[in-house]
């Protein structure tokens, strides 16, 4: 098997559980009514026969990284969706398009088409946004055992879908939210002594995991004093250390201090790190980059629905 099939088959696989179909229609439900759709396109249905037909097709206005059709054609091939319109896939998710390329099609009744278009289009360019911003910090890493993370700097409403575009982006999803992972940071860890840290941090990593199936605990830290009490806990019980905005020099000696102690636990940089920074902190010898602007800055593409009158 290829890697872009596998790359593919891991992407539908993320989508099916990021992205279930009953999730996405319901949230195109959600979306229709939001556009004023269950009280009536007034435009459409002013000037538009309700037996036109139309046939329109999905054009990338600007470079970017696809994302989001695969759940779309999903959700509108479902009741109570089905029937409205039928949505096809030109380009594979992630893949890179040139401006001008046309990237999907809808078929369907005028009215129907033109009704969706725009949530369609909001959709399909905010993921496009995200996914492309992603790959920007992906490249930037290239060729150094890093890898890009996301955060839960979402837009309330969108993480599933926002997390599924940063996969299509090249990215690794962090945790989806507050169920799935533990990550003590400073705010839960303020106030406790420093002579208390290593006692108060173990027995909270026990309650944790804790008849609990957790994809990873997390402890930020802001010191390499933090850190050697971090790295003193009995093994397993952390997975990953954030190591929050410090120096490149701190960081690069964390990572020496963790490799001379045999610890298998990994490493993640954190706090407000862009584009230019990117690479020099993967330099430090991390493995994790975490990067709140792949969602938080990320812009809504341009995609246009350029449509044909059926005969």
């Amino acid at each position: 098997m290829s890697n872009r099939e596998d790359r593919l088959l891991e992407l539908g696989a993320l989508a099916e559980r990021l992205l279930p179909t009953p999730f996405v229609v319901e949230a195109i439900q959600g979306w229709f009514m939001e556009d004023g759709l269950g009280q009536g396109d007034v435009t459409s249905t002013s000037i538009v026969e309700p037996t036109d037909r139309v046939t329109a097709s999905l054009v990338a206005r600007e470079a970017m990284i696809v994302s989001g059709i695969e759940p779309l054609i999903r959700a509108f091939a479902t009741p109570p969706l089905a029937g409205r319109l039928v949505m096809e896939q030109f380009v594979d998710e992630g893949m890179s398009v040139k401006p001008g390329t046309v990237i999907g099609r809808i078929q369907g009744g005028r009215r129907s088409v033109l009704a969706a278009e725009r949530t369609i289009l909001n959709v399909l360019g905010r993921l496009a946004g995200v996914a492309s911003m992603t790959r920007r910090f992906v490249l930037a890493v290239e060729g150094t055992p890093a890898v890009i993370c996301d955060t839960r700097k979402t837009t309330p409403g969108l993480r599933a879908w926002e997390k599924y575009a940063v996969a299509c982006g090249g990215g690794t999803l962090h945790r989806l939210g507050l169920h799935d992972a533990a990550l003590f940071k400073d705010n839960h860890l303020v106030g406790i002594p420093e002579a208390e840290l290593h006692g108060r941090l173990e027995a909270a990593c026990r309650e944790a995991r804790a008849g609990r199936e957790l994809d990873f605990v997390e402890v930020e830290v802001d010191t390499l004093a933090q850190f050697d009490i971090v790295l003193a806990l009995e093994a397993g019980l952390v997975d990953i250390v954030l190591l929050d905005n410090m120096r490149d020099e701190d960081m690069r000696e964390a990572v020496v201090r963790r490799d001379l102690a045999g610890s298998g636990i990994q490493l993640e940089a954190s706090g407000g790190i862009n584009l230019d920074d990117a690479c020099r902190v993967a330099g430090t010898g991390v493995e994790r980059i975490a990067v709140g602007s792949v969602t938080r800055t990320a812009q809504i593409l341009d995609i246009g629905l350029d449509i044909q009158v059926d005969a």
